[in-house]
């Protein structure tokens, strides 16, 4: 099937935006830790709409010490990436590109922006993170603006309620990459989320 044949190197992904307290246990986030081996980056991730290009969640890859999915209000869960209210953990660049796919689909496509940065500026937005609690419904890109606005270099960041306005916020910053990924699988994501279980499964 299309959906799996991912583009590797494509750092995309999103979720559609509710809040509840999930704590992962010690011992599940230590196996799950994965340490990434290039530069330190930070990813926003936008979810657009394919008729009307309005954005419709945000979310944060950041690549520091480990690197983790700061994804608020997020709906993507599965056993290999726990989460502790929020941040998801053990993104590996496969588990990175399901994430992509589950998202993409005929009626949403997603927009990633890479930025390299400080492995100082890279562990802050970690800490910033994983300190900042279960974010509620439909705040899902106000917690991540106002997340990023902290880190130093990146004041210009205002905190905003649309996608579409951090986004545009984001791409103005000095050496941002954009790339944009797009399936044409049905509208319902449980068909997805079915299909990436079993092949996370069958590869474990």
């Amino acid at each position: 099937m299309k959906r799996r044949q991912f583009l590797i190197g494509l750092p995309l992904a999103v979720s559609a935006c509710t809040a509840q307290e999930v704590w992962a246990p010690d011992d599940v986030i230590a196996r799950a830790i994965h340490r990434g081996t290039g530069p330190k980056s930070l990813t926003l991730y936008t979810m657009k709409n394919t008729g009307s290009d309005n954005g419709a969640h945000s979310a944060l890859m950041i690549d520091a010490s480990q690197r983790v999915m700061f994804d608020p209000a997020g709906s993507w869960k599965q056993a290999r990436m726990p989460e502790r209210n929020d941040v998801l953990f053990g993104v590996t660049p496969e588990l990175e590109q399901y994430y992509v796919s589950f998202h993409a689909r005929v009626t949403y496509y997603v927009v990633g922006q890479q930025i390299e940065v400080s492995p100082e500026v890279a562990e802050r937005a970690l800490i910033l993170a994983l300190s900042n609690g279960p974010v509620a419904q439909a705040n899902c890109t106000r917690a991540t603006s106002r997340l990023i606005g902290q880190l130093p270099g990146f004041e210009s960041i205002r905190q905003t309620w649309f996608p579409n306005k951090l986004s545009d916020d984001f791409a103005k910053l000095p050496g941002v990459t954009t790339r944009e990924y797009r399936e044409a699988d049905a509208d319902d994501k449980s068909i997805a989320a079915r299909e990436i279980d079993a092949a996370l499964r069958a590869g474990q």
